[in-house]
């Protein structure tokens, strides 16, 4: 299974990424070898997943995550933490 995610960062900003291991790439992000730019921004936690069958479809999705506004992230975060917690 393939990936795209958000995490929130220490400083509130949300950082859109991909994997087909999201438990090994949170790790690597609070780790400090995930991205560079969560790097300085830890701890990070999960604040958005989606699924996917090939890694090019959860890259796609990546990209798209990327050219959202910071309000649009939130929006998407928003709605799946209450749907996790249902």
């Amino acid at each position: 299974m393939n990936y795209a995610y958000l995490v929130r960062c220490s400083d509130n900003s949300l950082y859109a990424g991909w994997t087909n291991n999201i438990e090994k790439r949170l790790k690597s992000h609070n780790a400090g070898t995930g991205a560079k730019y969560t790097k300085s921004r830890r701890p990070v936690t999960l604040a958005y997943l989606e699924e996917f069958d090939t890694k090019s479809e959860a890259m796609k999705r990546e990209a798209a995550l990327k050219k959202m506004t910071h309000q649009q992230k939130e929006e998407l975060a928003g709605g799946w933490e209450n749907n996790r917690q249902q």
